[in-house]
């Protein structure tokens, strides 16, 4: 269908935006996330569109990146979880949050989305966790990291595997480096020694 649009801002709210596409206005629902990064009214931006098609109903959904789309397909095809439910996850957890979520079995992070109970969470992960692996969450994450924070999230990625080579699961891994309160100056040495402690 509609893969991306691209266009002028003519309005933006918290969760939604209308794009002037020669001289076409569509309304487009958007996660606040990106309704944060969105660029001011009259400039350009490109989003990558999913057409949600119902009987009442047609709906446009927009992301700035193509990478949240992809989380978004993946999270409206699990039972329950509707296009609204899917924007509410994504307006809370980024795309990168949401997969690591997944792995290390943490349904509070994904609950904390508006309309998505316990249950639901633990549902989703359920779902989405034969889909989704660690070594893809740590190169998306690579991919996706700003260059500033490259080698701190690097070393981290390094920790989580060096964990899992000492016999532990990845999502144990995630969870205790995770918890470690990491400063720009640690390295990966620093970040597992930290992760081991919580580890017992």
């Amino acid at each position: 269908m509609i893969a991306f649009l691209k266009g002028k801002v003519v309005s933006v709210s918290e969760s939604r935006l209308v794009l002037d596409v020669n001289d076409v206005g569509f309304q487009i629902s958007i996660t606040s996330r990106d309704a944060a990064r969105m660029p001011s009214v009259g400039h350009q931006v490109l989003l990558y569109t999913y057409l949600s098609v119902r009987e009442d109903a047609m709906q446009l959904f927009g992301f700035l990146s193509e990478d949240d789309l992809e989380i978004y397909r993946l999270l409206i095809g699990v039972s329950g979880i509707g296009p609204k439910a899917g924007l509410g996850i994504l307006s809370v957890l980024s795309a990168d949050d949401l997969r690591f979520a997944v792995l290390a079995d943490d349904a509070k992070a994904i609950a904390r989305a508006p309309g998505v109970g316990n249950k639901t969470a633990q549902k989703l992960i359920l779902e989405l966790k034969d889909k989704l692996s660690l070594e893809e969450a740590i190169e998306k994450k690579l991919d996706n990291a700003a260059d500033g924070g490259l080698e701190l999230q690097e070393n981290k990625n390094q920790a989580v595997q060096a964990l899992v080579a000492l016999g532990y699961s990845g999502s144990e891994a995630l969870r205790a480096v995770k918890q470690v309160e990491i400063s720009p100056d640690m390295d990966t040495e620093d970040i597992l020694k930290q992760a081991l402690k919580k580890m017992v």
